[in-house]
Order: structure tokens, then sequence, then C-alpha cells
């Protein structure tokens, strides 16, 4: 096991298998040593778990915990890309679109649950530019979707 999947067991979680696409695309794209993940859902055995609008009947610390576990799943999708967590020199890119209610402007407290997921598995691997923005609806009605790009060593 990775240093990466040991400290997903430390703080808890259990690494998923990569989520299957739910559409007509592929979980991630390669170009060199650079990876595309494609956006993730708060899914858990294939299941949406958290759907609705921040600031509407879903809480900032229950939407944290779902991009977490979208953070999660990105990272599934990354050790399927390259084969270890461990050969991951750097997240580049994390975006977070969290479905809000109109008077809902803490989308960044929400992507934090993806962010500081990275920087707990990966230290300074993890650390990342990001995108956070807030959206009408995602597929499902899931509260939060995340991609991201990294770089493998």
């Amino acid at each position: 096991m990775s240093k990466a999947e040991d400290k997903i067991k430390e703080l808890g979680l259990v690494l998923p298998a990569a989520p299957e696409p739910m559409g007509a695309y592929v979980p991630f794209a390669k170009s060199g040593k650079i990876v595309f993940v494609s956006g993730q859902l708060p899914r858990q055995d294939g299941k949406i778990i958290c759907t609705g609008k921040v600031g509407s009947g879903v809480s900032i610390e229950k939407a944290q915990e779902a991009a977490k576990l979208c953070g999660l799943n990105a990272l599934s999708v990354l050790k399927a890309a390259s084969g270890d967590l461990d050969h991951i020199k750097q997240i580049l890119r994390l975006t977070c679109w969290v479905a809000s209610d109109a008077s809902f402007f803490d989308q960044p407290k929400v992507a934090n649950g993806a962010s500081d997921l990275m920087l707990a598995v990966l230290g300074d691997a993890g650390k990342h530019s990001r995108m956070t923005t807030g959206v009408n609806v995602l597929p499902g009605d899931a509260t939060v979707g995340v991609d991201l790009i990294a770089e493998l060593k």
C-alpha cells in the first residue's frame, strides 16, 4: 500500500474503486505526465449521497463532507490513471462547483472539504490552484462536483 493510501486509512477513510462514468466520457485523460480527472460527484457505491442546494436545505458542513467524498473519488481515478497515488508529483488545479441557493456566497468554504483532503493525503504535493463557483444545478441534483488536474512523477 502506498504512503498516500496509508494516510487515507489513518484519516478513517477508504479509497473506493474509481467511479464509472455517468455518460459518454472517460474518467481521465493523460497527456505526457499530466492527468485530467473528469468531474466527480459525491457518489458512494454508485449513488449520489448528497443532493440539493447549499443555503437551502444543505448545510455547509454536509456540503464540505460531500466535497471530501468528491475529492476521494478523484483520488481513486488518479490511482487508476497512475497505478499508485505516490506517483503524483503535484495536484495542479482543483475546480469545485457548488449547487447553491441564490443567497449563498460561501462556496470556498465548501470546496475546502476537497482541498483539505488533498493536503492531508498528499502533503505538499496536494497544494493546488483552485476555482470554486456556485451553480444552479449539477447532474443528479448533486450538491457538489470536483475535477482536477495533476502532474505525475
